[in-house]
């Protein structure tokens, strides 16, 4: 068949969609090509709403990339906004659009279909559950926009105009979303409750990694309610499991999401075990010409090699590209998804790619952690700020499994590096010979992925060994002994109980103090304790562990 009699359709008009659409006509100039979205725009930014529900942007134009008509301009696409798709007929090779506002129906014959309709909120039978906003698109973003201003509206009435109560908002969910909403609520001036059914917010990271999130959340205000659901939601609060009754002039419910397969299912299209579409590594769905990308679809996790649902703008953009490759007929194929993702929380970075240690665990697969605190830059450059680090190696292969980051400034480019070293398959300690951009401004001579890398390669070839936070209380029960190599100053200030204070500077002259017998050292962050350890090593002591990541990890660990 000839491109000039080809027509393909596009359900779905943001990530994956929109570029599927423009791809393909770069690729075919003679190609008739559809978009149909159901709500009122195409293209738009979503994952700056919780921003423009905050008023860091300001504008609402500024979330509205490209418009039908923009697109028609330059692409000479079809855009049809208020239109949906209601029926597929893979047999027949014709899709059915509605026009929303009229109700009129049109039959379409395709010769390629794409399904890229993304993913709809959780909204679970809670009592009430009508009255809890949710936020994905810009008709969401308008209703939550009105609904912030009508209740500090209607609460700042009645009280003393010099110290108003701040309005009251209820958070349902602690993912990304529900994080970013908290944030920008509190930005609003509203007083926010986080309530969160699991013990931390932000699955991704873990327990360890999450204590700055906590800390963070809650020194801005917000009311965390951690290991808690939602029973009930009345006119002006919220009920949780435990009794506690939260005020809310508003609630917003950032549960989650989940692939919306409405339309593939009723066509007959196979749905996979993880419940989003099932495609092939071509974007394949199981009818002739009918594909699917986005957060519909299911992916394949790059660890496990598993079916996953991995719902971010990245992955949907490049599959959006690939498959209009494989329509064109120039090839292109999915591929394997780490979940990399960061997210911004009352100015620290957090970030998280691969898997994390909950997961490995849940799994029963082999893995070792490392723990460092480094500073973002070279410390005698003015504003440096310690981050936080985590990486997650195979003992055996030496391969990443996963990384975690969270600290206020230079997370971002220590995960991607990361991210970028396991996509091109690097070992762990790989990552010690990456040669990094450095000046004091930006860096360290010995980057904080270089320092991973070198830790990395000491315990891989057993110049040294570690244990974890939540390995301490076993190995101090079997008798090991705990010696503290920070200052005594430091000491003073907090330690592990049944610790021995010994400065690594005066350890050489206290050997004597040392029991026989397995030892775990530890400092601060764990670069003191490496040094303490090589020399209790090298003075005798064959059973010799640090505490990876220092007091600081088993603080934030145990806290």
């Amino acid at each position: 068949m000839s491109s000039a009699s080809r027509t393909v359709v596009i359900v779905g008009g943001v990530a994956g969609g929109m570029s599927t659409a423009t791809r393909l006509r770069r690729l075919d100039e003679t190609a008739r090509i559809i978009v149909v979205e159901r709500s009122g725009h195409v293209s738009f930014a979503n994952c700056g709403l919780p921003y423009h529900v905050g008023g860091v942007i300001e504008a609402r134009s500024a979330l509205l990339l490209q418009t039908p008509a923009s697109l028609g301009a330059r692409f000479e696409l079809d855009v049809r906004v208020r239109t949906e798709a209601v029926a597929i007929d893979p047999a027949a090779h014709r899709v059915t659009l509605r026009d929303l506002a009229s109700g009129v129906e049109e039959e379409v014959t395709y010769d390629a279909l794409v399904l890229s309709p993304g993913a709809r909120p959780v909204r679970p039978p809670i009592p009430g559950i009508e009255r809890a906003l949710t936020l994905r698109d810009i008709e969401d973003t308008d209703v939550l926009v009105a609904a912030v201003a009508a209740a500090q509206g209607v609460e700042a009435r009645g009280f003393d105009d010099e110290s108003p109560e701040p309005a009251t908002a209820v958070v349902i969910g602690g993912g990304f979303i529900g994080v970013e909403l908290t944030e920008n609520l509190v930005h609003r001036g509203m007083q926010v409750a986080l309530v969160e059914a699991t013990p931390q917010v932000m699955a991704p990271l873990d327990p360890e990694m999450v204590a700055p999130v906590h800390r963070a959340l809650r020194a801005a205000g917000v009311d965390l309610h951690l290991g808690r659901s939602v029973t009930a939601i009345g006119v002006e609060d919220v009920t949780l499991d435990d009794g506690t009754v939260l005020p809310a002039a508003l609630v917003v419910a950032a549960i989650g999401v989940r692939p919306d397969t409405t339309l593939a299912q009723a066509a007959g299209l196979r749905v996979g075990d993880r419940g989003g579409i099932a495609v092939d590594e071509h974007f394949r769905t199981s009818a002739p010409d009918v594909y699917a990308v986005g957060d519909a679809v299911e992916k394949v996790d790059g660890l496990s090699h598993e079916q996953a649902l991995v719902p971010l703008a990245n992955t949907a953009n490049l599959q959006g590209r690939r498959v209009a490759d494989v329509i064109a007929g120039d090839g292109g194929t999915d591929r394997p998804v780490l979940g990399t993702a960061i997210v911004g929380v009352l100015g620290l970075q957090v970030a998280a790619t691969g898997w994390n240690e909950k997961r490995l665990r849940a799994a029963g697969r082999a893995h070792r952690a490392i723990h460092t605190h480094p500073a973002s830059h070279a410390t005698y450059y003015p504003g440096a700020a310690t981050m936080a680090l985590k990486l997650l190696v195979d003992p055996e292969t030496d391969a990443i499994l996963g990384a975690q980051g969270v600290g206020r400034e230079g997370v971002d480019k220590r995960i991607d590096v990361i991210a970028t070293a396991m996509t091109a398959g690097l070992r762990a300690r790989d990552l010690a010979a990456l040669e990094l951009a450095y000046a004091p401004q930006f860096g360290s001579a010995k980057d904080p992925v270089n320092m991973l890398g070198h830790i990395d390669d000491n315990l891989h070839s057993g110049l040294s060994a570690c244990i974890q936070w939540h390995e301490l209380d076993a190995a101090l029960a079997s008798e090991a002994a705990l010696i503290d190599v920070r200052t005594a100053s430091e000491f003073a200030k907090g330690s592990i109980e049944g610790a021995l204070n010994i400065p690594v500077d005066e350890l050489r002259d206290r050997l004597d103090e040392v029991p026989a017998g397995p030892v775990v050292v530890h400092c601060a962050v764990g670069l003191r304790g490496h040094v303490a350890a090589r020399i209790l090593r090298q003075r005798g002591w064959e059973d010799v562990r640090n505490l990876s990541g220092g007091y600081t990890t088993w603080r934030a660990g145990t806290s």
